[in-house]
């Protein structure tokens, strides 16, 4: 297993893990979904609508891998883009959308991981009714780790 991939497990894990603990220690009172990270930068590129970037890892010569939280506030999303080695999504609070060129938009949840293979074009961000949490994985950046496109037209976003 590379490295990227074996930090990428440990960080999965150590996600869950902390999830859990913040899942059990939520009150009724308190029905509120809280991030376990901070909301970050407000993104000021290649988005459509408001989203914030808080970079988990950073990327470097060693383990080549960028690992980022990412939250969209409802109807938000990124532009189309594509990853030269690919990229994986773990979906972690709210309604999310993705979708690859020429593909039907698929809807996202909380849990749900998306294993976004090299090359492909696609775009993310939340559905128009909710806000919506990724933690987006680049590895392997020596290859590169985005290239963004144009925007997501409200015929493209709307056609689900």
């Amino acid at each position: 297993m590379n490295t990227g991939l074996r930090l990428a497990a440990v960080f999965i894990a150590f996600l869950f893990q902390t999830t859990l603990k913040a899942q059990t220690m939520n009150t009724k009172e308190n029905q509120t979904t809280t991030s376990i990270f901070a909301k970050g930068e407000k993104a000021t590129q290649n988005f459509t609508g408001t989203a914030w970037v808080k970079t988990l890892v950073a990327n470097d010569d060693t383990l080549t891998t960028i690992i980022s939280n990412v939250m969209f506030e409802a109807g938000a999303r990124n532009y189309w883009h594509t990853h030269p080695a690919g990229q994986i999504l773990i979906c972690t609070e709210g309604t999310g959308y993705y979708q690859e060129k020429g593909k039907p938009i698929q809807t996202l949840y909380a849990g749900d991981v998306v294993k976004i293979l090299p090359g492909v074009e696609h775009w993310h961000g939340a559905s128009p009714t909710s806000s919506f949490t990724h933690i987006a994985i680049n590895v392997n950046t020596e290859k590169g780790v985005v290239n963004w496109l144009k925007p997501v037209t409200d015929e493209e976003y709307n056609s689900k």
